[in-house]
């Protein structure tokens, strides 16, 4: 009993620590803003919560609109639009009211009829605000989507000059501007993207400000005398790392003001990416495409502020009470097992057992219940989620029962197979369901992260808390005499390792979450290849 309790104290202290370095404020660069000053522009969808540009009709009211104008107001001197459909024609005239400028986009598409319907009403709206609207942005990205060619585009420019009274450009990612030469001269001053976290080869954030500083000269250079500003530059606060570019809200704030820190001193205008978070983008980019946001969407609250320290887990007291509660839960359900169990006391391997237990789920549960909201897309991402945070929640809580009372992981057949050889031992059975559940969603995720990994998270922290417990059992509990190795969980075995062989290279080993991933997958692999049962 002493040992248990001993081994429990020495868990909570180690989720504590844990929780508490995790939760510790990264320090930031010196405020890139002096006081009084503002951004120079910001880019602003209107969508909000299950609002999206691809709902048909949707028309966005103008007091939604003018109660974000309000609040960006007061840290920007200028908001970039994307189109002028769907309630933002709005957005101009209420700018107006709040003195600040516009950069009206017009959206440019593969459809020649709607992009001139753009085209009419953006000239319109220039021609009605021209203290307003500084420049119009005639598409975005269209050569990157292949939605129109680059001499039908610097066309469509040409035109839009010939009757527009204010400046006028195009946008895209710094390379097309390159192999674009004739889109370059159509435009009065060149508008590029720099998303280093979007970029072929990631760029961590340490780096990030200086790669946007150097891709700013060189097309500068390329392009010399005309103007370039950076059309959008930003970085997600969550979602999934590409190799060493990890989103988080520490590292979102540290690019964003080491990249104006760079302008200020380099005298040239940003665009930052953007003024709110965006859901509807996580259906097309995954969850990080809804994280680009200064503000959050549903509270509406700048993310960090100018030069202040800033926490990636802020919570992390209540996630740290949270796991050291739940570590008191999984030594309480091994003590209860213990007392009904007609096995001699438990040899210290067990409750080291125990221990390991409890820390892969003390230490991720908090991960788990804050990631679930983020990561889960559509009901069949909600689905998935779910069944993989219950699977974390139960099975430390149930393998150390079965650990405690000597009862191995048993093979599907046991649990699903033939009435004659079914199980009818009701923690056998749990072990059993909580096994084949962790493996569907671990083949369905491990298949994802193969097939289309591109928008995919890692879900490291349930899996963790569901793995690592079957992998000690497999090794602290005795397997039946003479078994042998079962078809179904051999095979679940292979389908995983085989996954981690190709994830790991093609997320590079600068790919934290996808190595510790694979690590809990790996484990949950052996734990498979190590079942026996006597009936095979």
């Amino acid at each position: 009993m002493r040992l248990a309790f001993a081994c429990l104290a020495a868990s909570v202290a180690v989720i504590a620590a844990v929780w508490a370095w995790l939760g510790q404020p990264a320090p930031m660069p010196g405020a890139p803003l002096k006081a009084g000053d503002k951004l120079w522009c910001v880019s602003y969808a209107p969508f909000r919560g299950s609002q999206s540009p691809h709902q048909e009709g949707i028309q966005i009211p103008a007091a939604q609109i003018e109660e974000d104008i309000a609040q960006m107001a007061k840290m920007s001197n200028c908001i970039r639009v994307y189109a002028t459909d769907q309630g933002i024609d709005n957005v101009a005239p209420i700018a107006a009211r709040y003195g600040m400028k516009v950069l009206q986009g017009l959206w440019v598409s593969n459809n020649p009829v709607k992009t001139q319907i753009q085209v009419e009403a953006a000239l319109a709206i220039a021609e009605r605000y021209p203290d307003t609207v500084m420049a119009i942005v005639v598409g975005n990205e269209a050569l990157l989507r292949g939605d129109i060619s680059a001499p039908d585009l610097a066309a469509l420019i040409r035109n839009v000059k010939s009757r527009a009274k204010v400046s006028v450009t195009y946008a895209d990612v710094w390379e097309f501007w390159l192999r674009a030469p004739e889109v370059a001269a159509a435009v009065d001053f060149i508008t590029i993207h720099i998303l280093p976290y979007w970029e072929d080869f990631p760029i961590a954030a340490l780096k990030a400000a200086a790669h946007v500083n150097d891709i700013h000269k060189k097309v500068a250079d390329v392009f010399a005398p005309k103007d370039v500003i950076i059309g959008e530059v930003g970085w997600p606060s969550q979602g999934r790392m590409r190799e060493g570019a990890l989103p988080s809200p520490a590292n979102q704030a540290r690019v964003i003001q080491e990249v104006l820190a760079y302008a200020a001193r380099e005298n040239y205008k940003v665009n930052v990416i953007e003024a709110y978070d965006a859901p509807w983008k996580r259906t097309q980019e995954g969850v990080v495409g809804g994280h680009w946001g200064l503000f959050g969407d549903s509270d509406r609250t700048m993310k960090f502020g100018w030069g202040e320290a800033v926490s990636n887990h802020p919570h992390w007291k209540a996630q740290a009470i949270g796991g050291a509660l739940y570590a008191v839960l999984v030594f309480g359900a091994a003590l209860w097992a213990r007392r009904h169990s007609y096995l001699p006391p438990a040899p210290a391997a067990l409750w080291l057992a125990v221990t390991l237990n409890a820390l892969a789920g003390g230490l991720t549960i908090g991960w788990t219940l804050q990631n679930v909201p983020v990561e889960s897309i559509g009901i069949g991402g909600w689905v998935r989620c779910l069944a993989l945070a219950a699977a974390a929640f139960a099975t430390p809580l149930v393998l150390s029962v079965a650990i405690m009372r000597g009862i191995p992981q048993p093979a599907f057949a046991r649990v699903i197979g033939p009435e004659a050889g079914r199980t009818h031992h009701k923690t056998t059975i749990a072990v059993g369901v909580l096994a084949m559940l962790t493996l569907l969603v671990a083949v369905i995720t491990a298949l994802g992260l193969v097939f289309d990994p591109r928008y995919r998270d890692f879900p490291f922290a349930p899996l963790t808390a569901a793995a690592v417990p079957f992998f000690v059992a497999s090794f602290v509990t005795l397997r039946p005499a003479g078994g042998a190795r079962q078809v179904a969980e051999t095979g679940g075995a292979l389908m995983l390792l085989a996954a981690v062989v190709y994830i790991v290279p093609n997320e590079t080993l600068l790919n934290w979450q996808s190595l510790w991933m694979c690590a809990a997958l790996t484990l949950f692999a052996i734990s498979l290849a190590r079942v026996r049962d006597a009936q095979s």
